[in-house]
């Protein structure tokens, strides 16, 4: 390699380094760090104000997942911890978003909104968002309920996951 090929190599990394820098481009799990002697976080099961049976229990796995992923914060049994994160599945709610020529649902929106709190042990609030909420796009068969309700609970736990990612790294950004 020729100088010349050296010098437009070097400058062309720096060229990209800089750019993906300026674009707001990171790597996953930067910047996060937890509050302030905040070590340990206890995640209980979240309450369900919905007719949708079992989706806390959706929703309150995919914390506890994200959370021990991450190694940030340790997740333990809230008597333990010194931050508990708790709430509640607020609402759901399912839309037609386009008929068929018949004018059946062809396809359908979910969308759920969560409330959740981060409180201290002495019962000081960390971080709360009251009305954090996802929603996801599901296909619809006419002639076959049970697979209609399968994608119906696929979009729902997409959208666990992404909530759960979104609520993680909301709640360690910042500090």
């Amino acid at each position: 390699m020729s100088v010349e090929e050296i010098t437009r190599a070097t400058i062309a990394l720096v060229v990209l380094t800089a750019a993906l820098a300026g674009c707001g481009y990171h790597f996953k799990g930067m910047g996060l760090k937890a509050p302030e002697g905040v070590r340990t976080i206890g995640i209980t099961v979240l309450e369900n104000r919905t007719s949708e049976s079992g989706i806390e229990t959706v929703f309150t796995s995919d914390l506890a997942y994200e959370f021990t992923r991450s190694k940030v914060l340790r997740v333990v049994g809230k008597d333990s911890a010194d931050a508990v994160l708790s709430g509640r599945v607020a609402s759901l709610t399912v839309d037609t978003i386009s008929h068929t020529a018949s004018y059946e649902s062809d396809e359908r929106r979910v969308t759920i909104t969560l409330d959740l709190a981060l409180e201290r042990t002495d019962g000081k609030v960390i971080w709360s968002d009251s009305a954090l909420s996802d929603k996801e796009a599901f296909r619809v068969d006419p002639s076959d309920r049970l697979e209609t309700d399968n994608k119906r609970r696929e979009a729902i736990e997409t959208i666990s996951e992404r909530l759960a990612e979104k609520i993680h790294n909301r709640i360690l950004q910042g500090f």
